[in-house]
């Protein structure tokens, strides 16, 4: 997918910024904007969908956030912070003409975190929200990754990573070339790393790091950024619209907790990908889109 797209301004209190979209696709009862991870990566893993939704009818809006891909990348600290990005998805759904006959939301991780905010203040506007491979609280996601995902990694790779984690040594090469292996492979994508689809390599490669690590922090293993007071799963109720959960067997995200996210949402359900790990969407394709595609057709044909 190329640079050639459209051009949205947004209005922040430092100014006035252009975000990147581009459609695929044409249904004007069923059009998804996608909400990517990060906080800071891009569009570009997204692009998985490009195989599976438009050609179901359904029409896709990718994305870059404001500081990601193409989008404008202003050096401004203060624009990190989610009530801001909360407001700039609205705008984009304002200047797109989406409204609540025919916009689905779907978040990934961080855009998970953002979907849920978005719900939360604006679902007089949605017609149907999806959030994929992100626990509704930092907290439980924090203890998910200390008691159940660290011990199951090698222990000597795990020391070394915590020293370096300690020493603030995270941006040095070697940090990477430990969780690669040791927790990427297993719980991020379950493919060798020569094996990575190139939306992937993308993504990782152009992720803006002045905004990951304020808001996620520098550990892989958790957050201690912004975001580590977030937790929004007592507030799930409050979203009435039909609302789509997905956690994968093998996620950074304990498919636990997201099985009873679905339960605490009024019209929630839950998929599950059997193989999948956090980019189940490339890991664990047919069942991952399976359920996206069931969940949109259950709304249009108004079971949910």
């Amino acid at each position: 997918m190329s640079e050639a797209g459209r051009l949205i301004s947004v209005r922040t209190p430092l100014g006035t910024f252009k975000v990147w979209t581009r459609r695929s696709g044409d249904n004007p009862k069923v059009k998804l904007l996608l909400l990517h991870g990060g906080p800071g990566s891009t569009h570009d893993y997204l692009e998985a969908f490009e195989a599976f939704l438009p050609g179901a009818g359904i029409e896709c809006y990718y994305y870059d956030q404001l500081g990601s891909g193409f989008s404008d990348s202003p050096d401004e600290p203060g624009l990190w912070e989610v009530d801001r990005f909360v407001d700039e998805v609205e705008q984009v759904r304002a200047a797109l003409g989406l409204d609540r006959d025919n916009f689905y939301l779907y978040g990934h991780s961080w855009g998970g975190i953002l979907a849920i905010e978005y719900a939360l203040a604006h679902q007089d506007s949605l017609k149907a929200l999806i959030v994929s491979n992100m626990m509704a609280s930092i907290a439980a996601y924090n203890v998910y990754a200390e008691t159940v995902l660290a011990p199951q990694m090698d222990q000597a790779a795990m020391s070394e990573i915590r020293q370096l984690e300690a020493e603030g040594r995270t941006e040095e090469p070697r940090y990477m070339e430990l969780l690669v292996p040791h927790f990427y492979s297993h719980h991020v994508l379950r493919m060798a790393e020569a094996d990575w689809p190139e939306p992937v390599r993308l993504s990782f490669a152009r992720e803006n790091r002045k905004i990951y690590l304020p808001m996620q922090g520098p550990s892989e293993l958790g957050a201690s950024g912004k975001l580590l007071g977030w937790d929004r799963f007592a507030d799930l109720e409050r979203i009435k619209v039909p609302a789509l959960v997905i956690g994968a067997s093998h996620d950074t995200m304990d498919p636990a907790h997201l099985r009873a996210m679905a339960a605490c949402l009024k019209r929630g359900c839950y998929h599950h990908c059997p193989e999948g790990s956090h980019l189940a969407m490339w890991d664990d394709q047919e069942a991952y889109f399976r359920g996206i595609l069931e969940f949109v057709e259950a709304v249009e044909g108004g079971r949910i």
